[in-house]
C-alpha cells in the first residue's frame, strides 16, 4: 500500500470512529423512547418518505424483511404506526406513521438537537460552527455519492 493510500485509510478511519461516537451520543441523548434503533429508523424512515408497503421500507432501512416484521409489530402494538389497504393493490398494505409516532419522534429528535445545538454554541468558535457547516455539505455529498 503507498503512503498516500495509508493515509487515506487512516482519514477514513478517524472520520468512521468520529462519526460514531457522535451517533453513540445523540442515541444517549435522545433520552429513553422505547424504541430501539430498528425501531428508531423506521418511524423516521415513515416520517421523511410517507406511507410505504413492508417492502419498501425493508429495501430503505436495509433490513431483512423477517427482521422488519418484528420492528413493525412492536411499533404497531406501540400504535405508533398503522396500517391500511393500498389502494393501487389491495393484496399489500400500506405502513404508515400515526400521530403519536410523531410525537415519539418529535420529542427525541428535540432532544438531540438542543444538545447538539448548545454543544456547537458551547464548544466551537464561529470560525468551527462555519467550518461545520462546510463539513455538513461535504458530509453530504459524500452520503449522496
Amino acid at each position: 500500500m503507498t503512503e498516500e493510500r495509508e493515509s487515506d485509510a487512516t482519514d477514513a478511519r478517524r472520520l468512521r470512529a468520529s462519526l460514531a461516537r457522535l451517533q453513540r451520543r445523540l442515541r444517549a441523548e435522545r433520552g429513553e423512547t422505547g424504541l430501539g434503533p430498528s425501531r428508531y429508523g423506521a418511524l423516521a424512515c415513515l416520517f421523511r418518505n410517507g406511507p410505504m408497503s413492508a417492502s419498501e421500507l425493508a429495501a430503505q432501512e436495509r433490513l431483512q424483511p423477517q427482521s422488519l416484521t418484528r420492528v413493525l409489530a412492536a411499533l404497531e402494538e406501540q400504535h405508533l404506526i398503522s396500517r391500511r389497504t393500498d389502494e393501487a393493490d389491495r393484496r399489500r398494505s400500506r405502513i404508515e406513521i400515526t400521530p403519536a409516532g410523531i410525537e415519539r419522534l418529535r420529542t427525541a429528535v428535540a432532544r438531540q438537537e438542543t444538545w447538539l445545538a448548545e454543544a456547537l454554541r458551547a464548544r466551537l468558535t464561529p470560525v468551527e460552527r462555519d467550518l461545520m457547516m462546510l463539513a455538513i455539505r461535504l458530509f453530504d455529498r459524500l452520503a449522496d455519492g
